[in-house]
């Protein structure tokens, strides 16, 4: 079938129009689908990174104090005072800010460790970050937000995360 010059570019401009919606809503699009399970339907047997860049909502605590000193996985000493915490599935590196969604309470935070390893919690907290959003050894766990402003990429780039207004590789 032979096609006409018009034909074409019908296609053509089709096509573009296709790639242009895609591209636009590529952020939301991405967010939704690291929320859904897993195409083949197999069932994950550890935490898969995440560098979505996506805002989580789940639940935190904060490291006992038996932790204080220990080697986390980055290798870094914890420090019950810094702004350290852990994440299963967020890379080592990415900063993120928690708002605690009872108090309305943020602070930044830096991923150095992995954890927490209890169903439904998403985050650990050192003890200072976890007091500074409102979060005390009476109540033990906040829901929160966690919203990443930079990942770490595997290729040495960084992704601006849901905490910044581009959410693009550079």
């Amino acid at each position: 079938m032979i096609c006409s010059s018009r034909h074409r570019f019908l296609v053509t401009a089709l096509l573009w129009g296709v790639v242009g919606a895609a591209a636009c809503t590529r952020a939301t699009d991405e967010c939704a689908a690291a929320d859904t399970p897993r195409a083949d339907g197999a069932r994950r047997t550890h935490a898969e990174p995440d560098l979505s860049g996506c805002k989580r909502t789940g639940i935190a605590s904060f490291y006992a104090k038996k932790f204080s000193g220990r080697k986390m996985a980055d290798g870094a000493r914890m420090n019950p005072n810094a702004d350290n915490a852990a994440s299963t599935t967020l890379p080592l590196g990415t900063t993120a800010t928690v708002t605690n969604l009872d108090t309305g309470k943020s602070a930044e935070v830096t991923i150095q460790d992995r954890g927490p390893y209890v169903k439904g919690r998403i985050i650990d907290l050192s003890p200072s970050t976890a007091r500074d959003i409102g979060l005390d050894r009476d109540d033990g766990l906040a829901n929160v937000v966690v919203a990443p402003i930079e990942v770490p990429l595997p290729d040495g780039g960084v992704k601006k995360g849901a905490a910044t207004s581009d959410n693009k590789a550079r």
